[in-house]
């Protein structure tokens, strides 16, 4: 029997491209009181991955591990991916530290920031004279 390793590509290199394409310009989404960044995280598992907040930076950071095992008509695969992600959002001066909220759902990611109450927008009304 032998034994074939197979190595398509630089699996650490692709996933940190996949992760890269996944994780740009999804702090995107804006709202009244918040801000919502979202993340395609297939796969990874939500206890793999980290979320903080130091000096108005959002760190989201993890790993990957997966290993498919194939054995029929006399012979055997194993096939595993692993690596690490790694990914940083400067905040804007109008989040709250105090409120940030992550949950992962099937493979998406998502962070709720909120806004400080003195920086929310403000509806001034205009008085006739």
């Amino acid at each position: 029997m032998n034994i074939t390793r197979y190595q398509s590509r630089d699996l650490f290199r692709d996933l940190s491209e996949q992760m890269n394409r996944f994780l740009s310009d999804r702090f995107d989404k804006e709202e009244d009181d918040k801000f919502l960044v979202r993340a395609d995280l297939p796969g990874v598992e939500p206890n793999d991955i980290d979320v903080g907040l130091k000096d108005g930076v959002l760190s989201i950071s993890g790993r990957r591990e997966s290993e498919i095992k194939d054995e029929k008509d006399g012979y055997s695969r194993v096939e595993c991916t692993y690596g690490e992600f790694n990914r940083q959002f400067t905040l804007p001066e109008t989040a709250d530290a105090d409120k940030v909220a992550a949950k992962c759902d099937k493979g998406v990611l998502e962070i709720t920031i909120g806004k400080s109450e003195a920086r929310k927008p403000k509806r001034i009304a205009v008085k006739a004279s």
